[in-house]
């Protein structure tokens, strides 16, 4: 962000905070939670099952008849998909559609990644869903067709519901009716909590920095929801500005609110080997911490059509390095070094209608959120809504959306 947005936004994200207290390239790393063991039902009524009860590696798994033995007892811990000590596995670590799933020895590979989201079990690997088009189940392009539908074991980690689009925001005259308006089904202030700023929508509170990292602000996080956003551009000066030993160090603490966990939300280079968050990745990995998707952060300063391939191949470089579910938390077009630093009307409000396609396309992507829904002083040329009831031509593009 330029030199003085960064301030407005760090000050911002202290003052919510203080409501509370007054004084793989590296492989996806998430820690297998407390889940219960259970059945996953399709819709049929049949529940999956390994075929014969056999743990072999290869074992077919299946849709079959109910029946409450160990073979269609399954964990969905947020990572991997489990039965009879063995994991849920794509065979080959196959994208084709129709690709068969097995049993095999859990090894940590995409093969073996899935997330759970409204419904589906998505193989974060591929990018595509478990389906049901037969008794022999497969991965199959998510279509939302009652054949990727599955009920989960109670306890199972799962990706949030609602759906994709939210807004950041921080406070402003008509923030409850912009974000009801604009159809945001999610929303988050950099801070801990929305005690001050309500609104008719999910809020995702964010632990900012080392400095907001104590029992009263964990405790109410806790009681906000289900899911926490990690550090606050950790690699860039004037924001979160914490080095990766001061996160690792940290992220226990964080982790033991027992929420659904984003990573820290770097500033750039999330899929650049040894960078910021690489390092932070294979830090998580060494210490058995818990990271439940990626959180990316992304600024364009191509205001032309290209803009949109350059976001969308950074969201799906960074998924590809983690094969992990991604958030992306900030996003837009601002040229902070040269002129000029905004797009113009058309520039904006295109990126804004083929990027959101594009993101609600994307099955690895669980939710995004433009920067940012205040569309007053210095935000209106990239701000959303100048009040409850007023957008902007690109608070109007992005109502459109989703």
């Amino acid at each position: 962000m330029s030199a003085s947005q960064p301030r407005r936004r760090r000050s911002l994200a202290i003052v919510v905070s203080s409501v509370v207290v007054a004084g793989l390239g590296v492989l996806g790393v998430t820690q297998a939670m407390a889940a219960t063991a259970g059945p996953i039902t399709g819709s049929t009524g049949q529940c999956v099952d390994v075929a014969g009860a056999n743990s072999a590696n290869g074992t077919a798994v299946q849709l079959w008849d109910c029946n409450g033995t160990a073979a269609q007892r399954w964990t969905v811990d947020g990572e991997a998909v489990q039965a009879l000590g063995k994991c849920l596995d794509v065979a080959a670590a196959s994208r084709a559609d129709g690709a068969r799933v097995q049993l095999y020895e859990c090894n940590g590979t995409g093969a073996q990644k899935w997330s759970a989201r409204s419904g589906q079990l998505v193989n974060t690997g591929s990018g595509k869903c478990l389906d049901a088009a037969g008794t022999r189940l497969q991965i199959w392009s998510c279509t939302g067709a009652a054949n990727q539908k599955w009920a989960l074991p109670a306890g199972g980690t799962t990706a949030p519901a609602s759906g994709k689009k939210g807004v950041s925001t921080w406070q402003f005259d008509g923030l409850s009716g912009a974000v009801k308006d604009v159809g945001a089904k999610w929303y988050y202030n950099w801070g801990t909590n929305n005690d001050a700023m309500p609104a008719d929508a999910e809020f995702v509170p964010m632990i900012w920095d080392e400095n907001v990292v104590t029992a009263a602000n964990l405790a109410k996080v806790k009681s906000e929801g289900s899911t926490l956003l990690g550090f606050n551009e950790p690699d860039l000066a004037g924001q979160a500005e914490m080095t990766v030993e001061q996160a690792l160090d940290l992220w226990p603490q964080l982790q033991s609110t027992g929420m659904r966990l984003g990573s820290p939300a770097v500033a750039y280079g999330g899929d650049t080997p040894g960078g910021w968050l690489d390092r932070f990745m294979t830090g998580a990995r060494q210490r058995g911490l818990k990271v439940d998707f990626i959180t990316l952060h992304w600024y364009g300063s191509d205001f032309s059509d290209a803009a949109v391939g350059q976001f969308m191949g950074y969201v799906q470089a960074v998924h590809n390095r983690y094969n992990l579910p991604i958030w992306v938390t900030e996003y837009g077009l601002m040229n902070f070094t040269g002129t000029p630093k905004f797009p113009d009307t058309a520039q904006i409000t295109a990126f804004i209608t083929n990027s959101t396609k594009q993101l609600n396309a994307a099955s690895y992507v669980e939710r995004y959120a433009w920067f940012s829904l205040p569309a007053v002083g210095d935000s209106l040329p990239y701000g959303l809504y100048r009040n409850a009831t007023s957008p902007t031509e690109a608070g109007k593009a992005y109502r459109a959306a989703g």
